[in-house]
């Protein structure tokens, strides 16, 4: 498992090359990419990300963890970015390993969703009408709920 919390700019195809370095059981890898966007009806030039060091990568630690405890994974890796990110820009990465791609898509959804409501990341937007503090979107919190109770689905059992 890897987490990382930093203000550098990664490389997607480094990173998965790394989380499946050297082993030959993996037979799927899922990742995703979050950027910053620059929506047509609220305009964002940069963001401002916030967090409590320390304490944010014991709680993606720790979403990891309950990921790897519900699928068969063989990797997973979280990067986060914090600081000043213009529009356009990555993020996150998150990357799942697994023998079989189920697993890997599930694990890796389910982290991201984790992430968008229970990791300790504050964002600020500054747009042309001003800067505005992100609040949590009920769609987020919606998908979040899904994994909740799925212990009768095969796909989020380990």
């Amino acid at each position: 498992m890897a987490i990382r919390v930093q203000t550098e700019d990664f490389d997607a195809g480094s990173e998965l090359r790394r989380l499946r370095a050297g082993d030959r059981n993996i037979g799927a890898v899922a990742s995703f990419v979050g950027l910053v966007r620059d929506l047509a009806s609220a305009p964002v030039a940069e963001m401002v990300l916030e967090h409590y060091p320390g304490m944010t990568e014991k709680s993606l630690q720790a979403i990891v963890s309950e990921a790897q405890a519900r699928w068969r994974l063989l990797g997973a890796a979280v990067i986060h970015r914090v600081g000043r990110l213009r529009a356009g820009e990555q993020i996150v990465w998150v990357g799942c390993a697994s023998e079989h791609r189920r697993e890997a898509f599930a694990a890796c959804e389910f982290i991201v969703d984790a992430l968008k409501t229970r990791a300790p990341f504050w964002k600020k937007e500054y747009t042309p009408d001003g800067p505005r503090w992100v609040d949590a979107r009920a769609a987020d919190e919606q998908a979040a709920r899904r994994w909740e109770g799925d212990d009768d689905d095969p796909a989020h059992r380990p």
